[in-house]
């Protein structure tokens, strides 16, 4: 990790066009990948993607908040940003490892969970809040990845880990600067400087407990090398869900519940 950026350069790599995106990094980290689509209940949500695969041939759940690479991609990947369907599919998927003693790997990078007046019908607040309560007693290891944007609770229907790793030029928030400044300042042009103040960056938020890990990215941000970050990733990965298998299911979710309750008591 070399280049010192400030948090507000960091927030226009993290939204970069060509970042490289879920897919890109479960093509490079992961063989035979198998995609499942559907949540049993309404429909199949493109935003996240999700199924089977082998790592160093051994089966995982793999789980992507999945933007697209052009206008049309995108449109069709609804930007990132998942509607319930999206979430349940996801959860799903997780129970489904559940049952077969597979570990989760989840990629996020999203601007927030939909808020279309469909997506609150069809219940995005219960979804999320499903999502959070089930895994946090998921009896398999989890390990998240934020890719690029992490935005709120879309993000963290995702990431409630054993282990969560930030890309060095991704970030990690509540909501967007801009979102920030306008609320507080009631100026959305005061971006830049509400990125500073949110402590959004991947090195804040080790600095401050909430990650675990940085994932260095080449010089100007992942898509210059992204088979190095991917290695990374992978290396990584190989590593830790060697140490999170060591421990018993009790253990494992133990540990888990420290790793959330000690960052809420420490903010107290």
């Amino acid at each position: 990790m070399g280049e010192v950026l400030t948090a507000w350069e960091r927030v226009l790599i993290a939204r970069m066009v060509n970042r490289p995106t879920a897919l890109d990094y479960i093509d490079r980290i992961f063989t035979s990948f198998t995609e499942l689509h559907g949540d049993r209940l309404y429909g199949d949500d493109k935003s996240i993607v999700g199924g089977i695969a082998l790592f160093n041939n051994k089966p995982v759940t793999v789980i992507g908040i999945q933007r697209g690479r052009d206008i049309k991609e995108n449109i069709e990947r609804n930007f990132g940003s998942p509607n319930p369907e999206g979430y349940r599919k996801a959860l799903k998927l997780m129970k489904q490892a559940e049952k077969f003693n597979r570990p989760v790997v989840c990629f996020i990078d999203t601007k927030g969970a939909f808020p279309g007046a469909g997506a609150e019908e069809r219940g995005q607040g219960e979804a999320i809040a499903r999502n959070l309560m089930e895994m946090a007693g998921l009896k398999v290891p989890i390990i998240s990845i934020i890719i690029g944007e992490g935005g709120s609770g879309g993000a963290l229907a995702l990431g409630v880990a054993d282990r969560v790793w930030m890309l060095e030029n991704s970030i990690y928030s509540i909501l967007s600067p801009e979102g920030f400044a306008s609320i507080l300042w009631k100026d959305s042009s005061r971006s830049k400087e509400a990125a500073e103040v949110m402590k959004i960056t991947s090195k804040d938020l080790y600095e401050l407990g909430v990650i675990d890990q940085i994932i260095s990215e080449p010089e100007g941000g992942a898509h210059n090398n992204v088979d190095m970050v991917a290695e990374e990733i992978k290396n990584s990965l190989q590593e830790e869900l060697k140490n999170l298998k060591k421990h018993s299911v009790e253990e494992l979710l133990e540990l888990r519940y420290r790793r959330f309750r000690n960052y809420g008591e420490s903010e107290c």
